[in-house]
């Protein structure tokens, strides 16, 4: 589900900023931006995020500020920046036009700069901390973003289930319509047809046209949608396989269509399951 956090933290260590990003995906996939210090803590990022979403495309990136105080107390692993500038040295003379050694990009080399009497492991706490506070808020968002869909949803089954009632009352008066059309086209066309084979005729239009099951499971598919909203567990892909059900049923409703009214109806339910559908993409 599309949501946003952003945590800083503030330690003895520096200051931390973590900022996260999900939009919605099948699976949950992460995309990590740390810095060299922090690369051994990534699994157990990660590991984190799997334990706390089910699903989503996370993009976290963290920011680390030193305290000024230690921002001048670096110091350069001489033997590493000498080892770093001699292969430099050896990949020049591979070359007719060498170009000079660029002294920024070797002091970026990881382990070339080092800061002095740094308690790496409480930093890597206060990492740690200040992810979980952002994770909190990021599912706090995606919670506030899930009940305004929760909102919208219901109201489509609402407006869904009044179709399927109309329909359903309307069927009676529709298949009236229908036969008086038929005995009307008989008439006009003078055909001589016996009261009991336009009966048949009849009962058959009633059972082509007989979209009671239909409307049943229409129903029940959309009694089964607002129980699954209240469950406290994920529940995107029950809500999008119940999608495919309502408008399976909805085409059915179509195809059995024996006037323009049933046929509108048909329509409308499936522009309101589509509207559903699209949301649901977003709930994990």
């Amino acid at each position: 589900m599309t949501a946003f956090a952003r945590q800083e933290q503030q330690t003895e260590q520096g200051d931390l900023t973590w900022e996260i990003r999900s939009v919605n995906h099948r699976y949950l996939e992460t995309s990590l931006r740390l810095e060299e210090r922090f690369r051994p803590l990534e699994m157990k990022i990660k590991k984190l995020f799997s334990d706390k979403l089910g699903r989503g495309k996370i993009d976290a990136s963290l920011r680390y500020k030193m305290p000024e105080e230690q921002q001048s107390s670096l110091h350069i692993d001489q033997a590493l920046a000498k080892s770093v500038i001699g292969h430099c040295d050896e990949l020049a003379q591979l070359t007719a036009h060498p170009a000079p050694v660029d002294m920024l990009r070797v002091m970026q080399w990881p382990g070339v700069l080092q800061v002095e009497s740094l308690d790496q492991e409480a930093l890597n706490k206060s990492v740690m901390s200040a992810l979980n506070n952002a994770i909190a808020e990021l599912i706090e968002t995606r919670e506030t973003e899930g009940a305004a869909l929760q909102k919208m949803i219901e109201q489509r089954c609402i407006e869904i289930n009044k179709i399927a009632i109309d329909v359903r009352e309307r069927m009676p008066e529709i298949l009236k319509q229908q036969r008086t059309r038929l005995a009307e086209r008989v008439a006009d066309l003078q055909v001589n047809l016996e009261p009991e084979r336009l009966e048949q005729e009849m009962v058959m239009l009633a059972q082509k046209s007989d979209v009671a099951e239909e409307l049943d499971r229409l129903q029940s598919h959309i009694v089964e949608v607002q129980n699954v909203l209240q469950r406290d567990e994920p529940t995107g892909r029950r809500l999008d396989f119940l999608m495919q059900e309502l408008n399976r049923e909805a085409n059915t409703l179509g195809s059995k269509s024996i006037n323009t009214e049933t046929t509108r109806h048909s329509v409308d339910l499936k522009v309101l399951i589509e509207q559903m559908r699209e949301q649901i993409q977003n709930i994990e």
